[in-house]
This record gives structure tokens, sequence and C-alpha cells, in this order.
């Protein structure tokens, strides 16, 4: 469990006395632990530190955990995430089976059910996260670093373009909809589809032929070979 040492992991629950419980708990083990007290400031977190894990409560205020996951499913299928689940929660779990989380932990939490799942966690990261993603035989793209490169040099790409190519990465040989394209990349000001076709039609430019394909209507898709 050292890597943990390494990972960033969010910690979201309302409850001020699980939260400072639980996160003290966690702190033993893993040097970077940042909690929210809502799915809204869990949300608002997760864009600003971009954690390895999440570790969410379901039910409450502000914004649900069923509700924060979803929006972060949007742009995001990679980040892992664990929900922590009461008796009372068992209705919405039926809902939540879609949302690709690693495990359900009961509460009352002890150190031995966070660690399973963690490990879980730590399993699939292992498995499914290497830093160099191979689009084709030529181009590599480094997740760390989030740099496009064709036969070991550098590929030059704007601000937009390498924003537009991690959300392709993250969600690679799936449909990225044009609605989360714009939510990630001008979020603030949204954007017109034509500047997203704009964008777009840059970025296909400096990649392999056929990689970027466009789903008529519904948004982009980045093709990649199958052992990314």
């Amino acid at each position: 469990m050292d890597k943990l040492k390494n990972l960033k992991i969010l910690y979201v629950e309302d409850d001020e006395l699980i939260r400072e419980n639980t996160s003290e708990i966690l702190g033993r083990k893993c040097d970077n632990v940042v909690t929210a007290k809502n799915g809204l400031e869990g949300l608002d977190l997760y864009k600003e530190i971009e954690p390895d894990i999440i570790i969410t409560d379901i039910q409450m205020p502000k914004m649900d955990g069923l509700t924060m996951i979803k929006k972060i499913r949007e742009n995001d299928i990679d980040t892992k995430i664990i929900i922590t689940t009461a008796y009372s929660d068992q209705k919405y779990l039926l809902e939540a089976v879609e949302l690709q989380l690693i495990k359900y932990v009961s509460k009352p939490l002890t150190w031995n059910k966070i660690s399973d799942a963690l490990k879980v966690s730590l399993k699939f990261i292992k498995e499914n996260d290497s830093v160099t993603k191979y689009i084709d035989d030529d181009f590599t793209y480094n997740s760390f670093t989030k740099t496009l490169y064709k036969n070991d040099k550098e590929v030059i790409l704007s601000n937009h373009e390498k924003q537009l190519l991690e959300l392709l990465v993250k969600n690679r040989n799936n449909l990225v909809q044009y609605e989360a394209i714009e939510n990630f990349i001008w979020a603030d000001i949204g954007m017109s589809k034509d500047a997203i076709k704009s964008l777009t039609k840059g970025l296909r430019k400096k990649l392999p032929d056929g990689a970027l394909q466009n789903i008529y209507g519904l948004g982009y898709k980045l093709n990649v070979r199958e052992d990314v």
C-alpha cells in the first residue's frame, strides 16, 4: 500500500465527525488527502486537484454524491470512485450501477474496509492507467505531462488542443459529446459547435489519419490501439 502515498485522494462526507475520523484514518497511509463537506464542494475540489481516487458519501446537502459522480463521469471515466453507504442508502445503489464505481463500503467505516477498497482501486490504476498511451505505432501521449509525441518528437499543441486531447484520451475509444467538450474547455463562457469543430479540425491535422472520428450530431471519439 506504499503507492497510496503518491496518490491524491478526495474524501467527501457531510457528517463532520465521520469526515474528521475517516480523514485521520486515511492520513495514516496517504500523504495527499483532501476533504469536502458536500458534493458541490467536492466537485469544485475535483476540478482543482484532479484526484486519483474519490471516496464519497451518497446523501449530502447542496449536491448529493450520485449527482456529483454523474457530473464527473460526463468528462472522466478514469478516476476511481468509492461510495460509502448507510443502510438507508440501499435504494440509491441501483441508480449508481452504470457510474463505473470501484466499490461500495458500508458504514461505519474502518481501516480494514477502506483498505480493501483502496487495494482494488490501486489494482485498476496499475492495470489501466499507464502514463504512456499509444495512439498508433508512431504517435504516443504522455498523460502525466499531457504531451503528444510523433516518433518521440513533441507535437506542438495550443492550450485548447491540449485540453481537448486530454479529454479524448481519458475517454479513448468512447464517444465524447459536444456538451462534454464545451463544459471541459469553456465551462465559464460556453462555446458554439462551430468553435468546437474548428478546434477539432486543427487537432485532427496533428494526429494520425482516422484517429479522431466525428460521430455526426453527437460528438467525437479518439480511436487508439487496443493495447493502450
